[in-house]
């Protein structure tokens, strides 16, 4: 979808498509357009330039899909990105009619997450997932009591192959 850009009350146009979902997203791209401006483009030239922006590596990446399931990457290095991450897929599969559920793998192993200081956070942060899987391989945390507010739905595992496994058994056509 497409959003108006303002400011002081006026609208000075309408990125007319933009292929990021979320808030954040479309927060970033306002931000480029103000850092843009300063440096000297017009603010219709960078408007434009969105329009033909389909993203960074690892950022809500379409991977792939196999057997109607979506493969999508992510690199959300803390649960506040998760969440936003999360919720932008959210609110894109639901404006789309996908009736599809998310299924999360999460791999806590930036900088950030590798010291557990956040892992509290993690349950709300995952909350709209349908299922979690956490590789838990060489933590010094314990990711399974971390996450077990989320009940059934969240499972950790050690063997990487067993959980690709798991989540290839899960996965059905528009997730």
């Amino acid at each position: 979808g497409g959003f108006d850009v303002a400011f002081a009350r006026r609208t000075l146009g309408r990125v007319r498509s933009f292929a990021l979902a979320g808030a954040h997203n479309r927060s970033n791209a306002v931000a480029a357009l103000v850092a843009a401006r300063h440096a000297g483009v017009p603010v219709d030239v960078g408007m434009r330039a969105l329009e033909s922006f389909v993203g960074v590596r690892r950022r809500l990446e379409l991977r792939g899909t196999v057997r109607g399931v979506s493969v999508i990457d992510d690199f959300a290095h803390h649960p506040t990105a998760i969440r936003v991450t999360l919720d932008g897929l959210h609110r894109q599969m639901r404006a789309q009619g996908e009736a599809g559920r998310i299924l999360a793998v999460l791999e806590p192993r930036s900088n950030t997450m590798k010291l557990g200081t956040m892992k509290a956070q993690l349950p709300d942060a995952l909350e709209l997932a349908d299922k979690v899987w956490c590789y838990a391989k060489g933590l010094g945390w314990n990711p399974a009591e971390a996450l077990a507010p989320l009940g059934a739905k969240a499972d950790t595992l050690d063997d990487l192959d067993l959980l690709v496994a798991r989540v290839a058994q899960e996965a059905r056509s528009g997730d």
